[in-house]
């Protein structure tokens, strides 16, 4: 059937860097202050006579996420006074970027970077004291990195939700992998604004409509396809009209969007050259060839890596890119055990035993890896069953000791003696006469039940393929 409509949407993604300093003076940027308006000085709150100064660091952290991305770093770059007047803006303009940005192009997961900037963030306004607001400034001039993508078309509005959120979380890592944000969307730290439009041409974009500050990766899924249903909606009922260029909030609790304003653009900005801020040569102040061979190994090329040497399930892989503790203590684990099947087993261990432990009881501790492994080779060698290793890998994580100890004074090794089990399997059988009728008359599930009387018998330490071969026989 012929596609009606086409939706397209790009991202535009803040994110507050990882720097001692503000953007443009001394003060301290931590996130993580309480006390509103203790982090401010004259400068950050554009008392007259002040002057903002260049936070390198920050540059610096621009340019190794431009380098990650694959983007080209500008020889020429400059500031500029973005004109615009909100509360939160104590000079009536923010000292942001417009021609010239640090970063221009690239690519990741699957869309196109048109640029990457630098800019201060603006203070925070708070609105749950009553019927006024209040202004905490801590946060003004704390350094913003800007991402703007360029217009991508998906198949449909799923795929448009889905391919968006996948995008910003793997922006998430990428800035977690290089330590240049934390990147924490609960507190602000990552804001998510989606520019988004239906056509009914593929080559034509329809009106742009932003739905702004979007703070969960969840939020930009549902936003997203909100939107786009509202847009399809208004087209089919021949309200297409109704579309206009604006800014839309994102109400989490009714999950809609809403109205907030008509969009301006750039012109409304009057953009002009910072004229207090020298401009930038980045060629020549940074060592870029330098810093691309220094980037870590980033997000994909480490997927692609335990793909290849571990040959461990997607979902596993995702696990460990999203955890780099985990993914660390992973690899050593792997290398003492360097056998491949070993290593899957241990990942399944990994991702379902011991992170489902983490969820349960936070703060509990990583066994040693030579314990861990001790615990996989263990399994693997049908020295202890599934249920003694999930019970010893609750023990380690409490008291890190060797996991053999622990089997042997627990009496949790299999018995792998053909000739004691015998025994008690011929016992089992003696006692057990209907289960055994049933078996030999072609119920074949019977001899399971066998097999959970031999176990238990044997307190734990029968090995079941070893009873079930046996049982079958001595049941001939």
């Amino acid at each position: 059937m012929e596609k009606k409509y086409y939706p397209t949407i790009g991202l535009e993604i803040h994110a507050e860097l990882k720097t001692n300093t503000k953007m443009f003076c001394g003060c301290k940027n931590d996130p993580d202050e309480e006390k509103p308006n203790v982090n401010i000085c004259p400068t950050c709150m554009a008392h007259p006579g002040t002057l903002p100064v260049i936070n390198k660091k920050a540059i610096e952290n621009v340019i190794k996420v431009g380098l990650a991305v694959s983007g080209k770093i500008a020889d020429f770059s400059e500031f500029d006074r973005k004109n615009y007047f909100y509360p939160d803006i104590p000079k009536g303009y923010q000292i942001s970027q417009y021609k010239y940005p640090i970063v221009s192009g690239g690519h990741l997961a699957g869309m196109d970077i048109t640029r990457i900037h630098l800019e201060e963030d603006t203070a925070n306004n708070k609105h749950d004291r009553g019927d006024f607001s209040l202004v905490d400034f801590n946060r003004a001039g704390v350094p913003l990195m800007e991402l703007v993508t360029e217009p991508h078309t998906f198949e449909s509005i799923e795929e448009t939700a889905k391919g968006a959120s996948k995008f910003a979380k793997e922006f998430q890592l990428v800035l977690w992998y290089l330590g240049v944000s934390e990147a924490n969307m609960e507190k602000g730290e990552m804001r998510v604004e989606a520019n988004i439009s239906i056509s009914r041409d593929s080559k034509k974009l329809g009106t742009k409509v932003e739905v702004k500050n979007l703070n969960s990766f969840r939020s930009v899924e549902h936003a997203i396809k909100y939107e786009l249903d509202r847009m399809t909606q208004l087209e089919e009922e021949g309200k297409g009209s109704e579309i206009v260029q604006e800014t839309r909030g994102w109400d989490e609790d009714k999950q809609k969007t809403f109205s907030q304003r008509k969009k301006e653009g750039s012109a409304d900005y009057r953009y002009f050259p910072e004229p207090d801020l020298p401009k930038l040569k980045l060629h020549e102040a940074f060592p870029l060839e330098q810093m691309k061979k220094e980037l870590p190994e980033l997000p994909q090329v480490k997927r692609d890596r335990y793909k290849k040497d571990f040959g461990i399930k997607d979902e596993d892989i995702e696990v460990y890119i999203n955890d780099l503790t985990l993914g660390a203590w992973f690899e050593d684990i792997a290398k003492i055990l360097s056998e491949e099947e070993k290593i899957k087993i241990a990942s399944n261990f990994v991702t379902s035993d011991f992170v489902g432990l983490q969820k349960a009881n936070r703060g509990i501790h990583f066994p040693s890896v030579e314990n861990f492994a001790e615990l996989v080779s263990l399994f693997v060698d049908k020295k202890i069953s599934s249920r003694a290793a999930k019970d010893i890998l609750v023990m380690i994580v409490i008291k890190d000791e060797s996991p053999l100890k622990i089997a042997t004074e627990k009496n949790l090794l299999q018995s792998n003696d053909e000739g004691a089990l015998t025994t008690v399997i011929g016992k089992i059988i003696n006692e057990n006469p209907e289960v055994v009728a049933s078996y030999k008359n072609g119920k074949e599930n019977a001899i399971m039940s066998l097999v959970g009387k031999v176990i238990k018998e044997s307190h734990g330490s029968a090995n079941p393929q070893i009873v079930i071969k046996l049982l079958k026989e001595m049941l001939k």
